[in-house]
């Protein structure tokens, strides 16, 4: 009864099949369209795409920016001060989850906490996470794959933002971040955190922020989801399943590096890139093929490379990508040859 209920609700509210089927009417029963046709393919996918992805928005932002009001930088940097090794890259990939939705919105959160003195290691996995994982992102995913895939998307996500951190300390990485992001650092290594005012939010002002933000963040980003959604219909209804299986699917071994190299020169968030996986999978690309070509776009856009490359040096900035690049990778191919354990 409990698994029923589950199955309905995630029908109804997140795959949105009414909506899918409203959809299907109209262009089949009024504009009369072939249901077997390319055209009716291609439209069908798109108009139900952009409808249900902007109604979930709309929901899992203002929800996501609600949870997120709670954890201003303020708060943030204090929570992050009080953990140190490894366990502050855990906690800094965590609250990466509950933060901006694109790597480029996260760096300037990024030089705050390098500013602020906390370490060079633990901001990075704050700055690998933010993009790749968030609320919002798991349930977009959810809707579009299933709920395994999406929890071990997020905690792919989290590993390599822990590793990428963790090793970045290691090796001592401090010394390649520009000097004018680290001038004020002497100054504030001593601050007391905890004695730190914060403004305290009321309800009525985590409401008014949180609708702000679904405005700020549809604004951004409505015009890459229609490209998203456009490209992705255009794979779903006139580009041949031959062709995409031969460039991306199983049988080419290097799949997952093609995709992989192919997000990273893309500017998106998540939301851009999932109508495109959507097509990819119902084209019968790997399920690891298709994660990786999102992880790209969204942890190693060019402009967010071009942004982060003005406060870091050459040195941490090649090795920031390689170690974001490597376990994009890695990810892929292992969710490629055991990703039939999560379907």
């Amino acid at each position: 009864m409990v698994k029923e209920l589950f199955s309905w609700m995630n029908d109804a509210f997140l795959k949105m099949t009414w909506l899918q089927d409203i959809v299907n009417w109209f262009f089949r029963d009024v504009i009369k369209l072939d249901i077997e046709g390319l055209l009716y393919k291609a439209l069908s996918f798109f108009f139900y795409d952009v409808i249900k992805i902007f109604i979930l928005l709309s929901v899992l932002i203002f929800l996501a920016s609600y949870i997120q009001s709670f954890f201003s930088p303020e708060r943030t940097r204090k929570i992050l001060s009080k953990f140190k090794g490894v366990w502050a890259n855990v906690i800094g990939a965590l609250l990466g989850t509950v933060t901006p939705f694109c790597s480029c919105s996260s760096i300037p959160i990024f030089i705050g906490f390098t500013k602020a003195g906390l370490p060079i290691g633990v901001t990075f996995s704050f700055l690998i996470s933010s993009p790749l994982v968030d609320l919002a992102s798991v349930l977009l995913l959810a809707t579009i794959f299933n709920w395994q895939i999406a929890l071990a998307y997020v905690i792919v996500g989290l590993i390599i933002a822990v590793l990428g951190g963790t090793l970045i300390s290691v090796f001592k990485m401090e010394r390649y971040v520009e000097q004018f992001v680290t001038a004020k650092q002497e100054n504030v290594e001593s601050v007391d955190f905890d004695a730190i005012e914060e403004y305290k939010m009321t309800r009525k002002d985590r409401i008014n922020y949180s609708i702000d933000q679904v405005k700020e963040i549809i604004h951004k980003v409505w015009l890459y989801v229609l490209i998203g959604v456009g490209i992705g219909s255009i794979i779903h209804g006139f580009i041949p399943q031959t062709w995409i299986e031969t460039v991306l699917g199983s049988n080419n071994p290097f799949s997952v590096i093609l995709a992989t190299l192919v997000g990273i020169p893309m500017y998106a968030d998540i939301f851009g890139t999932l109508p495109i996986a959507e097509a990819l999978v119902l084209k019968g690309v790997g399920i690891g093929t298709v994660l990786a070509f999102m992880m790209a776009v969204t942890a190693l856009s060019l402009p967010s490379i071009i942004m982060i490359k003005k406060v870091i040096k050459t040195k941490l900035l090649v090795m920031f990508v390689s170690i974001v690049t490597i376990g994009i990778i890695i990810m892929g191919y292992l969710f490629n040859a055991f990703g039939h354990l999560f379907v």
